[in-house]
């Protein structure tokens, strides 16, 4: 019996795996569960099984995603320090996607647990009105709100212009760290 359940879940697991990369969106974990006629609770564990066997699934807001890599495109990658209050979150991040840049994730040093770190994954307005969306009904708090302001951001962009450009936009608005 313990074999036969063994064998299911990872059938279950790879029919997900398989679900996750041939979406180029992001999943929600109830409509993985609807997929896989299981409970949201038993998608949450076979995604943790799925990340310890190395697989880059990545939580977002918007639900889990697969990062295919992209051989054929260069991504560049920047962190940046930024201080802004909560209000300002929506504006911070539509300048940043505006220029042709992805916000990977937004990081805090925590005096207690160190460093602290959240995925966001948006590339478009349509994804941070999909994520402000989403704190605003959940009225969760944004970690900034636990360092006065002040975070740190993993940007993307296919060209070091594209990340140049948003990080002179952000520091003009005032939101960048000196």
């Amino acid at each position: 019996m313990k074999e036969q359940k063994r064998s299911l879940g990872e059938a279950r697991r790879a029919y997900l795996l398989d679900l996750l990369k041939k979406s180029s969106e992001p999943i929600t974990g109830s409509e993985l569960a609807a997929n896989a006629k299981v409970s949201r609770q038993v998608i949450v564990g076979d995604i943790t099984i799925l990340k310890a066997k190395s697989e880059p699934i990545i939580a977002t807001s918007q639900g889990y995603l697969y990062l295919k890599q992209h051989s054929t495109e260069t991504q560049y990658e920047r962190t940046i320090a930024c201080s802004h209050s909560p209000e300002r979150t929506e504006e911070e991040l539509n300048i940043l996607v505006d220029h042709g840049v992805t916000v990977k994730d937004v990081k805090i040093e925590h005096p207690v647990y160190g460093d602290l770190t959240a995925s966001i994954m948006v590339s478009n307005r349509n994804d941070v009105k999909h994520f402000m969306e989403k704190v605003r009904s959940t009225k969760a708090a944004y970690l900034s709100e636990l360092t006065n302001g002040i975070h740190l951001h993993t940007i993307a962009a296919s060209s070091k212009a594209a990340l140049d450009d948003a990080v002179d936009a952000l520091k003009m608005a005032g939101f960048l760290m000196d």
